[in-house]
């Protein structure tokens, strides 16, 4: 039976750690909660030859959806979830999902159920994933619940292919503007260093530095490649160290239109899970849980988790998100309608049409004002460095 190492608020104020044993993630909550917890986190974990695993490799997004699509075909058409794993384990194009559905068919055959079998291995599959799978076998709705998680996987691959594609154009060009210019640094200044040293006046400041720098990376070329290094590095860390992560989420919600478009990316998937998991019939609070996972953003996922732990305590969904004043009005003010017209799930679902158009225009917004942004970035980097070569001469001429 799995595992669960849990986070709770006890009495409202005091944290608490620890671990329980469920049979899912509902029951482990609901132990949680008789014990006079609030949870906050819960980890799953599966127990295997009394060692605690986090079992396979975690699936790519889509990974999941080849599966996903591959498993709801193969049910569809009546096929039993034994056979349909036996044909995914060796007919499937991907190495990983053949080897995931090998592992599940054996532990099925051994008498667990589905929901079960894919709750031992959170890593792999996602809470997400899990939760909504359980509630359709649950509900005996599981072919329904197949087409919900494989269109929730789709929107999440489309939002991200979105946001990718948006910030693909600049980074690439600030890449190539920093080739051409270690280009002139290196190979074009040092060529022009003779002629302008017959000159009898001193070199402009900016055709000096010029010069010295091109000297500089052409005898300690290393550094080049040790300050590529280092920049990755500090990338790195800025996302995976979680105090330099915070403070950097922190700064892009503070730059303009960037931040609309992290907000609007992260509403768009929190909203579309939170939508998907409460027409699967998932209780409110557990589909609020789920709907966090997919928040990328610390600053938005700490605020919604603690508007989670309002509902919680028995605030309305639309006031306990009212109160963290980072969602949208429009939003707040379709998931009150819903809740006071007992429409909550048509409410949810218009809110994720709502989102998705407010996140097209914005990225739309963005590539239009990108390519001028560009311009003037190259114009800059073209100006300094024509002035750094032709100032000398026209020094010359004047004089």
């Amino acid at each position: 039976m799995p595992i669960y190492s849990y986070e709770a608020l006890k009495s409202g104020k005091q944290i608490v750690k620890g671990e329980v044993t469920a049979s899912n993630l509902k029951d482990a909550r609901d132990i949680l909660r008789k014990m006079g917890l609030v949870p906050t986190k819960i980890n799953e974990y599966f127990e295997s030859k009394n060692k605690k695993t986090k079992g396979m490799s975690s699936m790519s997004l889509a990974e999941k959806i080849d599966f996903i699509s591959t498993l709801q075909i193969l049910l569809s058409s009546g096929i039993p979830a034994v056979e349909s794993l036996m044909f995914m384990e060796q007919e499937a194009a991907r190495k990983k999902i053949r080897d995931i559905s090998k592992i599940l068919k054996t532990q099925i055959m051994g008498g667990s159920t589905f929901a079960d079998t894919l709750g031992r291995y959170p890593n792999a599959f996602g809470h997400i994933f899990i939760g909504l799978f359980k509630a359709g076998e649950e509900a005996g709705e599981l072919e329904k619940t197949l087409g919900r998680i494989k269109d929730l996987l789709s929107k999440q691959a489309a939002v991200k292919s979105k946001v990718i594609g948006t910030l693909i154009y600049p980074a690439f060009v600030i890449v190539l503007a920093f080739i051409i210019t270690l280009v002139m640094l290196i190979f074009v200044f040092p060529a022009f260093k003779e002629m302008f040293e017959q000159q009898e006046k001193a070199l402009p400041w900016i055709t000096a530095i010029m010069i010295n720098t091109g000297d500089f990376l052409k005898q300690f070329w290393y550094t080049i490649p040790l300050f590529i290094a280092t920049f990755v590095a500090f990338c790195f860390m800025c996302v995976r160290w979680k105090p330099a992560r915070e403070v950097l989420d922190k700064v892009v919600l503070k730059i303009p239109l960037l931040n609309n478009l992290i907000l609007y990316s992260n509403y768009s998937n929190f909203m579309s899970v939170l939508s998907v998991s409460y027409d699967a019939g998932i209780p409110i609070v557990d589909c609020l849980h789920l709907a966090i996972i997919t928040l990328e953003n610390s600053v938005l996922r700490s605020k919604i988790g603690s508007a989670v732990i309002k509902v919680q305590q028995g605030l309305q969904v639309s006031q306990a998100l009212k109160s963290t004043k980072v969602m949208p009005r429009m939003l707040l003010f379709m998931i009150s309608t819903g809740e006071q017209s007992g429409r909550l799930g048509d409410m949810l679902e218009r809110g994720v049409n709502f989102l998705d158009r407010t996140l097209d225009g914005i990225i739309d917004t963005m590539t239009k004002m990108i390519e001028p942004i560009m311009l003037v970035v190259i114009g800059s980097i073209v100006l300094i460095m024509a002035l750094a070569l032709y100032l000398p001469l026209f020094q010359s001429y004047m004089s």
